[in-house]
This record gives C-alpha cells, sequence and structure tokens, in this order.
C-alpha cells in the first residue's frame, strides 16, 4: 500500500527543512559550487542525496525486523531514537552556524572529475554513522504500524527524502555562487536556520519519546 497523504505531506513537512538547514554536506555541496562551479556541486550533491537510499534499505529491513520480532524491542527504538533527535536539536541550537566557520569561499583540493565528485558525495553519506542513526530515529515516527508493511512504508519514506534531497542539493549546487555570497554576507542566517531545525529535531524527539 502507498503512503496516506497525511504520512506523506507530514513527512516532508519536517524533511525539507531538516535538509535545507545548514550541515556538512549542504556546506560542502556549497564550497565545491563556489569553488568549482555549478556542476560539480550538483554533481557532489546528487551523490550525498543519493547515498540515502543505502540508509533507507537499512532503516527498512531494521524496523521491520524489530516489529515482526517484538513490539517492546520496537518501542526502545523508538525512545532511544528520540532521545538522538533531542541531543541533536540541542546541538544544531548552540551552533555557531554556517559549520561554526563562517566562510564557505575555500577549497584547495585540485579538479575532479563529476563522476568522481558523485562518488565522494556517495561514499561521504552511505558511510557516515551518524545518518543511519538519523534514519533510523526519524523514519520510524511517520510509519503507521497498524497498516502493515512496515518495510514499505520505510522504503517509501527513505524514497521521499532522498527525491527531496536530490532536488534541494541539485538548487544548492545549481544556486552555489549566489546562496554562499548571500550566508557569508548575513552570518546569523546560517544560525537561525539552524535553530530553526534544532527545534523541529527537539519537537520531534519528544514526539517519539512520549507517543504512545
Amino acid at each position: 500500500m502507498l503512503l496516506t497523504p497525511e504520512q506523506f505531506f507530514g513527512f516532508l513537512a519536517f524533511a525539507v527543512p531538516i535538509t535545507i538547514a545548514p550541515g556538512p554536506d549542504n556546506l560542502m555541496v556549497l564550497s565545491i559550487g563556489i569553488s568549482r562551479g555549478r556542476k560539480q556541486g550538483m554533481a557532489f550533491g546528487l551523490g550525498c542525496a543519493l547515498g540515502c537510499l543505502s540508509h533507507t534499505l537499512l532503516a527498512a529491513l531494521g524496523i521491520s525486523a524489530l516489529i515482526a520480532a517484538s513490539p517492546i524491542a520496537f518501542a526502545a527504538l523508538k525512545i532511544a531514537g528520540g532521545l538522538y533527535l533531542i541531543y541533536l536539536g540541542f546541538g544544531a541550537i548552540r551552533s555557531r552556524g554556517i559549520g561554526d566557520s563562517g566562510n564557505l569561499n575555500s577549497s584547495t583540493q585540485p579538479d575532479e572529475s563529476l563522476l568522481k565528485l558523485f562518488s565522494k558525495g556517495l561514499i561521504a553519506n552511505s558511510i557516515n554513522p551518524k545518518v543511519v542513526l538519523f534514519f533510523l530515529s526519524f523514519l520510524p515516527q511517520f510509519v503507521l504500524a497498524q497498516n502493515g508493511q512496515i518495510a514499505w512504508q520505510t522504503a517509501q519514506l527513505g524514497i521521499i527524502f532522498t527525491t527531496q534531497g536530490v532536488i534541494l542539493f541539485s538548487l544548492l549546487g545549481y544556486f552555489s555562487g549566489a546562496v554562499g555570497q548571500w550566508l557569508n554576507r548575513r552570518p546569523t542566517a546560517g544560525l537561525w536556520l539552524d535553530r530553526i531545525a534544532g527545534g523541529i529535531f527537539i519537537a520531534l524527539g519528544l514526539r517519539l519519546v512520549f507517543a504512545r
């Protein structure tokens, strides 16, 4: 079965601001786009976004297995995931903005092919344990266990997250020069984006911990 409209739009409403908020992946997309060009930034961003598919597979298999094995284990995962999201939220709120550096224009790496940049983004995201934990924490909140087909629901959520990531990272790479200049002229903008994302993480975490 497909996700309900409430699941789809509710998930998308949280996924987009989380993706937009400054973080290692999108700041690297900006940096590469500014220093090397639009195509290079878009190639790296596409790799980062598609790396989420590996985490989607792990989450779909893992969450489904937990629910099949033990509802108590699934509840423990949700509580642990909620606490992790709260931790991420407070970390984002404490951030000083724009990767705590304030400068997006530095890049001393030599020119690389689009395929190599794509591969770097794909690998960097795929092997990042923090992203694994994020997916295991984030996706279960929008899974309706009573609707069955847990793995398929989780896979759909992961594909939606990946798709909006592809779109946003591609736009970020394409407009990297203008976005980077705007952020560098407004150092507090990244700070407030971090705070908004932090608030979203904390709200999601609390919801996950206290949901029945």
